[in-house]
């Protein structure tokens, strides 16, 4: 058996599966690019674990926020992201957090690739639709943020036989 899997239910192989945050921003919530992120990320295999759309209160904000706490930036990032409800998510795969990291593109749209969500959907830096973990550890940390284990829920995407080898 090959390093990462484990044996399954009798249905074959099972993967070991990683996890990954993302949040649609307030700009992307009221532009309703809500579907067309979920659309993107499915399409890629990903399977979403956990939802919900909310205004982030202020202690999550600067939990979520926390290594932009000294930069100049940070006040109107803050305010911005305080200002209209975003839409939190968990998304399982393997190696989530890299593969919706190249789907989300760069983090300024002008450098941003076509075909990635930033690329494709935002123009402006500090609107730029989508906020996603940048590494395994940055996703646990700010899954732990946002949702309660027993928020995260497992099931079997009836594709995931085709999906993974």
């Amino acid at each position: 058996m090959d390093p990462g899997r484990k044996k399954g239910d009798g249905e074959g192989v099972n993967l070991s599966m990683d996890r990954t945050f993302v949040m649609v921003k307030p700009d992307g919530v009221a532009r309703g690019l809500i579907g067309e992120v979920i659309t993107r990320l499915e399409q890629k295999g990903l399977k979403l674990v956990a939802a919900r759309l909310e205004r982030l209160p202020e202690k999550r904000v600067m939990e979520q926020y926390r290594e932009h706490l000294e930069k100049p930036f940070f006040p109107s990032l803050r305010h911005y992201i305080e200002s209209g409800p975003c839409f939190l998510m968990v998304w399982e795969g393997r190696d989530a957090a890299a593969v919706v990291r190249r789907i989300v593109g760069a983090t300024n749209p002008a450098e941003a690739a076509p075909g990635t969500i930033r690329g494709d959907l935002a123009v402006d830096i500090g609107r730029n639709v989508i906020h996603a973990s940048d590494s395994p550890a940055s996703a646990s940390r700010e899954i732990a943020i946002h949702f309660p284990a027993t928020e995260i829920v497992s099931y079997k995407r009836v594709d995931e036989t085709v999906l993974y080898e």
